[in-house]
């Protein structure tokens, strides 16, 4: 035998392995090696994890699939700028003099026209763009100009530049910085701006009903738990916050990361709460805390020395954490259990191009036959490319995967505005990923449980949805029964068919007004245009036909305002072309 294995198999034969100690993290041995004529020392063996996820990889779109051509917006604001539905993906774009963002359908992919429509309703840079979790339709923005605005978006996307909103909310007296919409709750907005202050809208009747007062300086992220009962923040103050929204009040707080710069948080499945943020040093961190005991971290680790700032994002249904820096190119995927210590890391996604926001897709949306679990559009620094990047776990059957796929939120309220700030809580509504079908997690209120309304917000409830539907006129003929009115003997002419059918056109307008204003006892509240269906052509109730029609008019007010933009801009260049053929006649 070699002399080399010989020294070899003495070596081991010198080895004494205890493998009597546990170290405090599971599944990680501690092993005593004692070498002969060696000091003693000890080496961390850690053990493979058995996990699904653990073999999760990041697969880019082909280019031909990508949205191209767009002038992604170099605002030094930490903010992801895209927001994204199963229906449209939002692109915070640059414009000079302005505010604007782009809404493109998922479908029109490619290179995008220069002259491409944008809503551009804001004066000054728009800052944060979110989709409402309960209608495709309906995106929230705010902007510089210390306002938060609320837009309809129709299916087949813009046809023009959308300069008219749904709803202004005033309030904030410096720039709006973060929005985000309840979870659970319909119409309920938060809004957080420079001026220290957290709004809690109900968009419903357009006012702020509470103004959440308890931070010292520029807060720097939002995040509701699961039900909406809560909220943590992350301020410049260095501290991690845990509030009631509804009556503002502080149910705990504690020192965050000490660095400078800015902290993100994420509420977690379980009562955490999970912050990215730097230390002292300047190093990236993470870190895991329990929201009733904010004194410590349950874990904190070091990710790495890079510069920007790191948004997490959490998937409540595979309790999945996603990190990704801005300025990098990687995305961190890690896993969070119960036990100890409770965050493991599983990969990470690479790519040479560095990002400058991430805009995620809701589970609803992800593609079940790949086994797709999360999906990023992400916004290239270098070049003006929203590029969707697939996170995959791989599976070698084309069946559908239970264990992949439980119950996700719905796009539908568990609660109304008026419930919720009442002091009710509810869990989301589920959908099944495989058949689509909602699933009621808990008892819905009846009316009669409902407190009654007051008689005056009943009444501007109906103002608002009186003056936020749109007109339609009515150009059918008149009957020709002047004659009978103009007689004077009209009490002894009986009147035909078709003029009951002129007066009852006649008074319809009046009896509608008299049904919007009239105080009729049992009746529901009106719905706001804003609120569209999304059944198809099959209307259930009147109600839904009435929608169905409000939309068809405002759909009617863009064709004719194509129109008109169309006829001015022939009747430009018809005056262009007769200027330039008499300056040709004048040279002649």
């Amino acid at each position: 035998m070699p002399p080399v294995k010989d020294d070899l198999i003495r070596e081991i034969n010198c080895l004494d392995i205890n493998l009597t100690e546990k170290s405090p993290a599971k599944g990680t041995a501690l092993v005593d090696v004692r070498a002969c004529n060696k000091p003693a020392t000890k080496v961390w063996f850690r053990g493979v994890r058995s996990s699904k996820f653990r073999h999760v990889y990041g697969v880019p779109f082909k280019r031909e699939r990508c949205y191209d051509n767009i002038k992604i917006t170099r605002n030094a604001h930490d903010s992801n700028f895209c927001a994204v539905n199963p229906k449209f993906v939002a692109i915070v774009t640059e414009v000079a003099g302005g505010g604007a963002f782009l809404v493109l359908p998922l479908d029109h992919t490619g290179r995008l026209d220069f002259n491409a429509s944008r809503v551009t309703g804001h004066k000054g840079p728009v800052l944060d763009i979110k989709w409402n979790p309960f209608n495709d339709n309906i995106i929230a923005s705010c902007s510089d100009d210390c306002t938060v605005k609320l837009w309809h978006i129709p299916d087949g996307g813009l046809s023009m530049h959308l300069t008219d909103w749904l709803v202004e909310l005033h309030g904030h007296k410096r720039r709006v910085a973060y929005i985000e919409w309840h979870p659970t709750a319909e119409n309920i907005l938060l809004s957080a701006g420079f001026d220290y202050l957290i709004f809690v809208w109900d968009v419903g009747k357009g006012e702020a009903v509470k103004v959440i007062d308890c931070h010292s300086d520029v807060i720097y992220c939002m995040s509701f738990n699961r039900d909406g009962s809560l909220l943590a923040t992350t301020c410049k103050d260095k501290k991690l916050r845990v509030i009631e929204p509804r009556r503002g009040i502080v149910l705990s707080e504690g020192p965050c990361h000490s660095g400078t710069k800015a902290a993100k948080c994420a509420f977690l499945a379980g009562g955490r709460v999970l912050t990215t943020g730097f230390s002292r040093h300047s190093d990236r961190q993470y870190a895991l805390w329990d929201q009733h005991a904010l004194h410590a971290p349950l874990a904190l680790d070091t990710i790495d020395s890079s510069s920007g700032v790191v948004f997490p994002y959490y998937d409540h249904d595979t309790n999945m954490v996603y990190l990704a820096g801005k300025g990098d190119g990687n995305i961190r995927y890690y896993e969070v259990v119960d036990e100890p210590p409770y965050i493991h890391f599983l990969n990470q996604f690479l790519s040479g191009n560095p990002q400058r926001g991430l805009g995620f897709m809701p589970k609803r949306g992800v593609s079940t036959a790949q086994c797709e679990v999360f999906r990023f559009y992400k916004l290239h620094t270098s070049r003006g490319l929203c590029e969707p990047i697939s996170m995959i776990v791989p599976r070698k059957s084309d069946c559908f995967q239970e264990d992949l796929y439980p119950d996700t939120a719905a796009p539908q309220p568990a609660l109304s505005a008026r419930d919720w700030l009442s002091g009710v809580n509810a869990p989301p509504l589920l959908i099944s990923m495989k058949t689509g079908v909602t699933i009621s997690t808990h008892k819905p209120r009846t009316n009669k449980d409902a407190p009654a309304l007051q008689p005056q917000d009943a009444n501007n409830r109906k103002k608002f949805a009186f003056l936020s539907r749109e007109t339609t006129p009515d150009y059918r003929p008149l009957a020709t029964c002047d004659n009978r009115y103009n007689n004077k003997q009209l009490n002894q002419v009986q009147v035909t068919e078709k003029c009951q059918k002129t007066s009852a056109n006649q008074n319809t307008k009046f009896h509608q007004l008299q049904r919007m204003f009239g105080k009729q006892t049992g009746e529901t509240e009106p719905v706001p245009l804003y609120k569209q269906i999304n059944q198809g052509d099959v209307f259930n109730t009147e109600h839904e036909l009435r929608l169905a029609f409000n939309r068809q008019g405002e759909e009617l007010r863009i064709v004719k305002r194509q129109l008109q933009n169309s006829q001015q801009r022939v009747r430009e260049l018809e005056q262009h072309i007769a200027s330039l053929q008499a300056r040709l006649q004048h040279e002649t």
